[in-house]
């Protein structure tokens, strides 16, 4: 261990470079102490804003702990990689109720595979150069805060609308991390948050979610209610949620500091299979070797053809009354599945009702 004490300065700036060399865009080191957002964190478990995501509060400390989920832990690496694939009109596409709206960060292959790999590379170089060490790599897969981590590494701040903002980047961005037991010099913590005045992302919410600045009920969120609920979707809300059948961008849309993101230069983030400018009608009539075969190393897979069939009959409910509509939703009338009839007829009922004059 000697040999990798006596220059720890040099070893994180060669760290965030082989990081940058990998391909992602900002790389920051944060120590363990997550006491401020382990009571918030509680705060919103508490309230039950969590819904259904049981997993949110199954780990003890162990969120908020880096050093008991992987003991040994001293630092966090933590990294972010951005996905806004070009510009995909996502206003335009939300203005279109008969297109289906997927979460831009879904359009592409799963995040997952691809970053755990170049994770996994940074540990590798680091290890060609100091020899052994102890590490771990996280990406969305294990009880971590990685929003918090990515604050105190500097990459950002966490804005009122929950996600993590960076004054050069918006939020258009994966995080991942490398838990390692190197006593690296840390970075400074982004102590400071630049939302000011602004409350956009909380006014434009389609559901009225934000509790407040800082605090989303997860149960009225479009992204919760289309890919973690596993039951019906709240009849109260399918009005509200439009077109969007994977996701919600919603709040990252209106955010002001996403005029300064930057579109990615990874091929497997660009849209697959025309999901940045199709018809509801006909994902809905995808069979189910269709859906499978076109959303193979997909994140939409998270949802799984039922819930899939379940989102994009809500999406149809809300679309304009044409034959193509009525015709998918008809189709699936006598789907053997008591989740997609539910939803089925209640679009179908939507489109019953006489116009207002």
């Amino acid at each position: 261990m000697s040999a990798i004490t006596t220059d720890l300065p040099a070893l994180a700036q060669s760290i965030k470079d082989w990081g940058r060399e990998l391909g992602f865009q900002q790389v920051g080191i944060s120590g363990l102490d997550l006491a401020e957002h382990e009571q918030h964190l509680q705060r919103w478990l508490e309230a039950g804003y969590h819904g259904d995501m049981d997993y949110m509060g199954a780990h003890g400390s162990k969120r908020s702990h880096p050093e008991e989920l992987v003991p040994g832990t001293l630092r966090v690496i933590s990294l972010r990689m951005d996905y806004l694939p070009g510009d995909t009109q996502m206003a335009q596409m939300l203005a279109q109720p008969e297109k289906a709206y997927v979460s831009r960060y879904a359009l592409g292959r799963d995040y997952h595979k691809l970053i755990r790999k170049r994770v996994q590379q940074l540990a590798d170089r680091i290890q060609a150069q100091i020899g052994p060490f102890g590490f771990r790599a996280f990406v969305d897969s294990a009880p971590v805060l990685e929003k918090a981590i990515a604050e105190q590494a500097g990459l950002g701040w966490i804005g009122k609308n929950t996600l993590v903002l960076n004054r050069k980047a918006g939020s258009y961005f994966f995080l991942s991390e490398l838990f390692v037991d190197l006593p690296l010099p840390v970075d400074e913590p982004h102590s400071t948050e630049h939302c000011g005045r602004c409350t956009a992302c909380l006014d434009i919410c389609p559901t009225n979610a934000f509790v407040g600045p800082y605090v989303l009920d997860a149960r009225r969120c479009i992204s919760y209610l289309t890919i973690e609920l596993k039951t019906a979707i709240p009849e109260e809300l399918r009005p509200l949620i439009g077109n969007r059948v994977f996701g919600c961008d919603d709040c990252q849309i209106v955010c002001p500091w996403n005029r300064f993101a930057r579109p990615t230069g990874e091929s497997d983030f660009k849209p697959r299979h025309n999901l940045d400018n199709v018809e509801l009608a006909e994902l809905f009539m995808w069979d189910e070797e269709k859906f499978l075969s076109s959303t193979e190393g997909s994140p939409l897979r998270r949802a799984g053809y039922e819930r899939w069939l379940r989102n994009l009959a809500v999406g149809l409910g809300n679309a304009p009354s044409t034959i193509p509509v009525l015709e998918a939703l008809k189709a699936r009338r006598d789907y053997p599945s008591e989740l997609v009839k539910e939803h089925v007829e209640w679009a179908l009922e939507q489109h019953s009702r006489p116009y207002p004059p």
